[in-house]
């Protein structure tokens, strides 16, 4: 392959409804950056700018099928460059034709919503995003939407009233003025068809069908669109890096000021960003994002859900994927203990060779990966769930919605009546990479389920892990939390307790 020299396109996209092309945005240029400086739309503020505060929250619009999809991101840790092709919209553009607030914005004004008003636009692009992707949102929903914003001000309850009225405003709008950004999700009103399609069409007017060149010729920005392609690439250009979501490597670039002078995106690989079910067996490509492979991971494994909504926020969930948490190698990465207690896989790729790896081998060392240079993640396969599978994946951390997890522990367990058949027992944040508990596993696995085979496995937990002390939690908090996760798990199984899977508060001896 011919390695492109010089960028070969501009950047087009809409911004809220109106068309912009723009040439020569670096690579790493952020979304913000671009909308505050260089496009002078200073309604999306910048607040802790790694993804946490949610003041910079935009919706992304893409073309799915027949309709469109909304998604919320963090604009702070986006790359510019993946904006090509798609529509962006921000607090700014909800005004309606007729000059009146939009229902989200006119329901957190009349509910006193806003105090400073700082947070108040990611506030109204997270709520907009859930307008029109939930009709009519329950309390944990509207909860759920707003785990990636941050409030000081007002608290949540005036947001969260305001989240609860706004689909009365919009059914007050006159059915002939409605379009597609008044409307809530499922009017499917003649207006709101119409103007459907005209949006529709005019994101025809930016999409890209074919592989391009972004960014500048210091700072270029690769968008593949086949895994052919993609692979091609790493191999001609193994020092690029490569990105899906961003969720991490921005904050490379707005915290620690680094240099990349080469990114290669996979965010618009359509091969890697399937999910199959395959006779039981989950495959998931590593492009897939976090939100996407939710429901399917859920849908096999219902124990997950806690878990996987606890990942982030969804403006993570809806950039970040599971092949780039697994590549990152972070030892504190939320997917990757539960995906090595389901003894996952992964298929990596360097130009046309394939080879398979389970995923428990893929980290020798901190931030360390099996890769070898020009190979790429291009899928994680997890086979069908046993019979008889018990399975508890637990995070600890210091507050319940997006936070880095001090302890991560999973535990599948395969019961034949009262003895443990097999164990795999998975930690993140007990070591340098995420690792299995082998002592751990070797004293439960053909032991009877049992208070004394319970103890033997905790105390075999001090063979396996030799925690550090930071920031986060003491090493012995970590080596406590770690026992007590698999005392939950006997109180939760070993004695039938009334205890939820997924929503377990406390325990409760019953007799």
């Amino acid at each position: 392959m011919t390695e492109p020299r010089e960028p070969a396109a501009s950047v087009r996209f809409l911004l809220d409804g109106e068309r912009v092309e723009r040439e020569g945005i670096p690579a790493t240029r952020t979304v913000l950056g671009l909308l505050r400086d260089d496009l002078g739309r200073p309604a999306t503020k910048e607040g802790c700018a790694e993804g946490d505060c949610g003041a910079c929250t935009v919706v992304l619009v893409e073309r799915e099928g027949a309709g469109l999809r909304y998604r919320a991101v963090n604009s702070c840790i986006q790359f510019a460059p993946s904006l090509d092709g798609k529509a962006v919209i921000t607090a700014a553009g909800l005004k309606r034709a007729t000059g009146a607030l939009h229902p989200v914005q006119q329901a957190l004004a009349d509910g006193h919503g806003s105090q400073c008003g700082f947070c108040t636009p990611g506030f109204v692009m997270s709520l907009f995003a859930l307008y029109k992707t939930r009709p009519g949102a329950t309390r944990g929903e509207i909860e759920d939407a707003l785990a990636g914003n941050l409030c000081r001000c007002t608290g949540y309850r005036p947001i969260v009233d305001a989240a609860q009225s706004m689909y009365a405003l919009a059914a007050a709008i006159p059915a002939e003025e409605r379009d597609v950004l008044t409307a809530a999700a499922g009017d499917a009103g003649s207006a709101v068809r119409a103007s459907e399609a005209r949006f529709a069409e005019a994101l025809s007017t930016v999409a890209r069908k074919a592989s391009s060149v972004l960014g500048t010729p210091s700072e270029r920005y690769f968008a593949p669109r086949t895994v052919a392609e993609l692979a091609r690439l790493r191999a001609d250009l193994p020092q690029a890096r490569l990105v899906a979501g961003g969720t991490d490597v921005g904050l490379w670039v707005t915290k620690q000021h680094r240099d990349i002078d080469a990114v290669i995106s996979v965010a618009e690989v359509s091969d890697m960003k399937t999910i199959r079910d395959d006779r039981g067996a989950l495959d998931i490509g590593a492009a897939a994002i976090v939100a996407d492979a939710h429901p399917a991971l859920v849908a096999h494994f219902p124990e997950l859900d806690e878990l996987l909504r606890r990942y982030g926020s969804p403006p993570i969930r809806n950039a970040a994927t599971l092949g780039g948490n697994i590549a990152n190698g972070s030892p504190v990465g939320d997917s990757m203990p539960v995906l090595i207690a389901l003894g996952a896989t992964l298929v990596l790729r360097r130009r046309d060779s394939v080879r398979e790896l389970p995923l428990e081998d893929f980290y020798p060392a901190y931030r360390n990966t099996a890769l070898a240079a020009g190979e790429f993640v291009e899928r994680i396969r997890i086979p069908p769930r046993v019979p008889g599978l018990v399975l508890r994946a637990w995070k600890v951390a210091k507050r319940f919605d997006q936070d880095i997890s001090a302890v991560c522990g999973a535990f599948a367990f395969a019961l034949a009546g009262t003895r443990i058949a097999s164990a795999r027992v998975a930690f993140g944040g007990m070591a340098a990479t995420p690792k299995r508990a082998r002592a751990c596993e070797d004293a439960l696995t053909g032991e009877t389920w049992d208070e004394a085979t319970l103890e033997r496995a905790v105390a075999a937990l001090e063979d396996d892990f030799a925690p550090l002390s930071d920031l986060r939690a003491s090493a012995a908090y970590r080596r406590k939390v770690a026992g007590n996760l698999l005392r939950r798990l006997f109180l939760e199984t070993a004695r039938g307790l009334p205890v939820s899977a997924t929503r377990a508060t406390g325990f409760v001896l019953v007799e």
